[in-house]
């Protein structure tokens, strides 16, 4: 591993399941960071430098050998196929139009938007349009349109789904296959949620929004990340 938390987080996805948690009557269809990343510059080329985005590499033969061998695991063997592995390393294994092995598509690879904001076929959408009609009238659009849409703005229950995922987590939603990498390993598989989300390691870096969005749902976190957030280019 490189140093500090979140260049951990890689190993730690290493073969467990990423269940997508989505009410049964909602459905909503992935659409890959090509699209999201069309408006959301920064964010995207804070992303490419963080350690989900490279995650499915740490499936290939050596990559993360001795985290690899402390787990159980071959380092030499390829686990970028194995469909116990693959789902926290990519972007909505599953899932309507997610990443699927057999047909893998480069803008679902690693842990992207919509791992963490949820499918966004819908929201994107309303995403464009909110902005025009922000940019042209000034006119606002309630947020809680985008909950909707499938837009996800709590996000630990994503997280633990990799993260929290093994034998004996004290996480209620841990179920098999158990991700091998366990505190019991290293006790740097630990997982913190509010470090986390705080580490540009792991996270990509946060932009001023605009205000085309207003009211509740928010994560409690929002205020804090806004205060210190950049501006950015076209995010």
């Amino acid at each position: 591993m490189m140093t500090r938390f979140a260049a951990r987080l890689p190993c730690l996805l290493l073969c467990a399941v990423f269940v997508i948690p989505v009410a049964a009557e909602e459905t909503h269809e992935f659409d890959g960071r090509k699209k999201c990343s069309s408006c959301h510059k920064s964010e995207y080329r804070s992303w490419k430098k963080t350690a989900h985005a490279r995650a499915l590499e740490d499936l290939k033969p050596g990559n993360k050998a001795e985290a690899k061998q402390a787990a159980g695991l071959k380092p030499d063997k390829d686990y970028s196929e194995n469909e116990k592995c693959v789902p926290c390393h990519v972007t909505g294994y599953g899932e309507d139009r997610g990443y699927e092995i057999e047909d893998p598509s480069k803008y679902l690879i690693g842990v992207g938007c919509e791992s963490c904001h949820g499918p966004g076929e819908d929201y994107r959408r309303l995403h464009r349009k909110a902005g025009d009609r922000f940019e042209r009238k000034q006119q606002t659009t309630p947020r809680e349109a985008l909950v909707e849409a499938g837009q996800e703005f709590e996000f630990k229950q994503r997280c633990y789904s990799c993260h929290m995922n093994y034998e004996g987590s004290p996480w209620a939603g841990a179920k098999k296959p158990y991700t091998p990498f366990t505190p019991e390993v290293d006790p740097k598989y630990a997982f913190d949620f509010d470090h986390a989300i705080r580490d540009n390691k792991a996270m990509h870096e946060h932009y001023k929004l605009d205000g085309t969005f207003t009211g509740p749902p928010l994560p409690p976190f929002h205020e804090e990340f806004q205060d210190k957030a950049k501006t950015g280019d076209g995010g």
